[in-house]
């Protein structure tokens, strides 16, 4: 398997070079440079498959001779006994037709584990060896990811990890998880602006050669391919205990920056029979008014009681645009230009066209997330979070005839605040992180500035060797 960059001009690399690099040279996204498919008869056969033995199977073509397949293996079991239900991934049924899928039961309470414990485990087998010297990880984060991603490397050799957040955007429990985890590896940065603008300069400094040249610089958002490849897995464990590949399953997926969902559409050409990827937005609504009219232009990000969604700028949406667009590099180069210049885009029909076969979309206000989160608790006895609240009003919206999965991406006590606005319920965080609000914080606040930020991790980061 290799891997090729969006934007065309990047070298073309193995699984081992993709998830070290992060986000290509020609400031693309790397993607596989053939889907592999999936015959019926396989996909068949994941139903009586471990969470563990599932991901193997799916995620083993696109990691290619860069890990044997019983290294693969021994990742995977590793990165999935930190999860506290044996299923990983467990499905609940709230009535007939609609279903959740906890994606919140690893170590953060967040979707984000289920990649990030993985990712942190590739980048330390990995760098076994290696003679470039130490990897720089810098991050951007809404507030899920950076978490996620600072414990699945916080003291690990090798590595120094700098995650930038929104500062006073990002809820108690998620900064907390952060700004908690103290391991000399780990630094915590809080800048004066939104998630779009910490995305910008995380990019920026890929993008910048005389920054990216002294540092060995990786990613762990969602830019970095490996991410997105494990959170294909779960797409299939879901569908084939619904009765896929026999019958078509729905997903609704709550959605800023746009991977969760893109790994659906990957479960899609891998050959899982999905009906429909619903891409659930709240009044941050670029995805929603992109598929529906083709109108892709960023405007100010409102802050809500959603705020891993308050975002006007989804990186993995060029991923989607690349595919739909005929795979021609040169074209989408200048395509992303031109949106990265004027903040605003026209999709072309080809890509249009192309995404409504499988995407629909919905943006749903606050009043329908907490609606969704009552008729949640009061119908299914189910408390859940204001993401999922989104993705569950929006799943509720279409009458497909199949089952309807709407993935819950984060626990209820992440957002204690809305949830019990809503609900007249306060969520108690699990025992395992029941001293959160005890442990004391540590964390820098900057200036959005590239200037601010670059001078920070170059005092602390380690040079390229």
């Amino acid at each position: 398997m290799r891997y090729i960059s969006t934007r065309g001009a990047a070298p073309t690399l193995d699984f081992r070079g993709a998830t070290l690099a992060g986000l290509a040279s020609d400031g693309g996204l790397y993607v596989p440079e053939t889907w592999p498919a999936l015959s019926r008869d396989e996909i068949a056969g994941f139903a009586g498959l471990s969470y563990v033995d599932t991901a193997v199977a799916v995620m083993a073509p696109f990691v290619g001779d860069s890990l044997s397949r019983d290294e693969l293996r021994d990742l995977c079991e590793q990165a999935y006994g930190r999860f506290s239900h044996a299923a990983v991934t467990p499905l609940k049924q709230l009535d007939h037709d609609q279903w959740l899928l906890e994606l919140f039961h690893g170590p953060t309470l967040a979707f984000k584990d289920v990649a990030l414990q993985l990712l942190g485990l590739l980048f330390e087998r990995f760098l076994v060896g290696d003679t470039e010297g130490p990897l720089t990880i810098v991050g951007a984060t809404s507030g899920d990811t950076g978490s996620a991603a600072i414990d699945a490397v916080a003291g690990r050799a090798g590595i120094d990890i700098f995650m930038l957040h929104p500062a006073g955007r990002v809820s108690d429990v998620q900064r907390r998880q952060m700004t908690t985890m103290r391991a000399p590896n780990v630094r915590n940065i809080a800048i004066r602006g939104d998630f779009d603008t910490a995305q910008a300069l995380v990019k920026a400094m890929f993008n910048d050669a005389a920054f990216s040249g002294r540092f060995r610089l990786s990613a762990v958002n969602s830019i970095n391919w490996a991410r997105l490849m494990a959170q294909v897995v779960y797409y299939f464990y879901a569908a084939v205990r619904l009765g896929a590949p026999d019958r078509p399953i729905a997903f609704s997926v709550p959605t800023g920056n746009f991977g969760d969902v893109f790994a659906g559409y990957v479960a899609a050409k891998m050959g899982l029979p999905i009906a429909k990827l619903v891409v659930a937005t709240n009044v941050n609504d670029i995805l929603a008014r992109a598929l529906s009219s083709g109108d892709y232009s960023s405007r100010t990000v409102i802050p809500t009681a959603t705020p891993s969604m308050d975002i006007q700028v989804s990186s993995n949406f060029e991923r989607l645009l690349f595919d739909l667009g005929g795979r021609d590099g040169v074209a989408l180069a200048a395509q992303m230009q031109g949106f990265e210049s004027s903040k605003a885009m026209r999709l072309t029909n080809a890509q249009h066209e192309g995404a409504a076969g499988l995407l629909t979309s919905a943006t749903i206000d606050a009043d329908g997330m907490a609606l969704a989160m009552r008729w949640a608790h009061e119908a299914a006895d189910e408390v859940i979070d204001p993401h999922t609240a989104v993705a569950l009003a929006a799943a509720r919206r279409q009458p497909f005839g199949v089952p309807m999965v709407t993935l819950a991406t984060a626990h209820p006590a992440k957002f204690p605040d809305a949830v019990e606005r809503a609900t007249g319920i306060s969520p108690v965080l699990p025992s395992r992180v029941g001293d959160l609000f005890e442990r004391e914080e540590a964390f820098d606040t900057l200036d959005a500035t590239f200037g601010a930020v670059t001078s920070y991790i170059a005092e602390r980061a380690t040079a390229r060797s």
